[in-house]
Order: C-alpha cells, then sequence, then structure tokens
C-alpha cells in the first residue's frame, strides 16, 4: 500500500496512512465514503499546493481576503459593487478597471484580495507595484530582454498594477520616458485582457508623474477612461490603526532631574 500510495504521489495519505486506516477501524464507514474521505483530503491539498504556485509565480507577496476588509470604515464605498466585481466577471469580460483614492483607504487591499480570488479560480494573474513594474520593463532595455519581458506582462488574463503615483519612477539617459513604456503594455493589453490599477493621485496627475502627458492621454483612452471606475473617499485605515495604538501606550514619565 505504501508504494502504491508513494507512485500515485498521494503524499497526504502516505505520511498519515496510520491516522487513515485507524479512522477507518474506528468509523467503519462504507466502501465509497472511505474513498470519498481520502480522496477528498489528497484533492484539497493539491488544490491548496497549486494555489499556492500561482499566488507565489503571480508576485503576489502579500495574501488580502476581502473578509478582513473593514467595511464600516469606509461607509461610502459599494460594498456589494465590490463583491460583484469579486466574482471576477469583468476578468472573463476583458474589462479593466480603475480604483482611484488617497493613501490608506483600503485600494490595494481591494485589488490583492481580487488576485488572490484569481488564483483560487485558476485565472492567470500578475501584480506588480507601478514603479516595479516599469523598472522591470527598463531592464530589459539593458540586457536586451525587452521584447519578452513585455510580452510576459501583456499576457496574464488579469494583471494588477498597483500603486500609479507612489515611489520614484527611474529614467536614465535616452531611455524612453515611463509613459511611453506603460502605454507599449496597455496598448497590447487594451480589449484583449483585463488590467486593474489604483492610484494615489488624480487621473489628471497621471503625464507629469509618468513623463509624458501626450502618451499619458493614450493610456488614460485605453485604459481608465473606459473602465469600471471606483473612488474610496473616505479616510486613511492606516492612520486610524496608528492613532488607536498611540492612544494604547501606557504615558512616558519624564526623566527624573
Amino acid at each position: 500500500m505504501r508504494r502504491h500510495l508513494d507512485f500515485l504521489g498521494l503524499t497526504l495519505t502516505l505520511d498519515e496512512l496510520d491516522e487513515r486506516l485507524a479512522w477507518a477501524t474506528r468509523e467503519r464507514p462504507g466502501a465509497t465514503v472511505l474513498l470519498e474521505h481520502v480522496l477528498g483530503l489528497e484533492a484539497a491539498r493539491k488544490l491548496e499546493d497549486r494555489i499556492a504556485r500561482r499566488v507565489h509565480v503571480s508576485g503576489l507577496v502579500e495574501r488580502k481576503a476581502l473578509e478582513a476588509f473593514d467595511w464600516n470604515f469606509q461607509p461610502k464605498l459599494d460594498k456589494a459593487l465590490i463583491l460583484e466585481l469579486a466574482r471576477l466577471d469583468f476578468v472573463r469580460r476583458r474589462d479593466d478597471l480603475v480604483i482611484t483614492g488617497k493613501t490608506g483607504t483600503g485600494k490595494s487591499h481591494i485589488l490583492k484580495a481580487f488576485g488572490l480570488r484569481a488564483c483560487e479560480q485558476g485565472v492567470r494573474m500578475r501584480y506588480a507595484r507601478c514603479v516595479d513594474l516599469l523598472d522591470d520593463l527598463h531592464a530589459g532595455l539593458a540586457d536586451g530582454s525587452y521584447a519578452r519581458r513585455l510580452k510576459a506582462w501583456a499576457a496574464p488574463a488579469l494583471l494588477i498594477i498597483d500603486d500609479v503615483g507612489l515611489g520614484q519612477v527611474k529614467k536614465r539617459g535616452d531611455e524612453p520616458t515611463a509613459a511611453h513604456t506603460l502605454y507599449n503594455l496597455i496598448d497590447r493589453r487594451h480589449s484583449k485582457v483585463s488590467t486593474a490599477v489604483t492610484s494615489n493621485i488624480a487621473l489628471s496627475d497621471w503625464g507629469r508623474f509618468l513623463g509624458d502627458a501626450t502618451l499619458t492621454a493614450a493610456i488614460l483612452d485605453r485604459l481608465a477612461m473606459h473602465a469600471i471606475r471606483i473612488d474610496i473617499d473616505g479616510p486613511s485605515y492606516r492612520q486610524h490603526v496608528a492613532a488607536e495604538r498611540a492612544g494604547q501606550r501606557p504615558a512616558v514619565s519624564p526623566p527624573s532631574a
């Protein structure tokens, strides 16, 4: 039995064979129940491992769940709309999504949760902060891998570009602007696959951030102007947590003279 399990790769049952046999002896299940119990546990483990691999490959370092989102803290946010979008039907329709708002309002949490849902559903997804994505593509100009990198970023059914407006966009010498690089990517993906973006700055400020107002207008024409738009108008949850923690700290006595 152990040889068979090892050959079939049923490692969970192999590792816990004594417990499985003890359960079967104690519960005396029927043949169908026994097989369902063993195979169900194996299937759950393999699915969990598969999701973990998808998350790792996607670049989604931090797992966020919508169940952990504090809806009460952002009462102006349309919860029903977010939960509907979490079904990822917009990805299957190849629609784009743009979420704007101040830092700490939950934009990244929502899109990371969508990214996790995509991994769970077997939807091919990649995640990156905007500055990291641009740095990766610019690195391809230096080592001759730009075309390959651009093709890789253009391929996923869902690409999450987080934090447009945060960080320093690098430009070296006569390299193309960030706007040119991002335009090439968005143009390739436009109407073919879904791109989801968060931005901490107004869309009107993208040109200054990306370095070229004309190309930025072309990006917005292909992306934001025809996307599902959500603006989170609310306070920063991080500042709220920081203030609560500060209020819980014990008072510090002044040093004695």
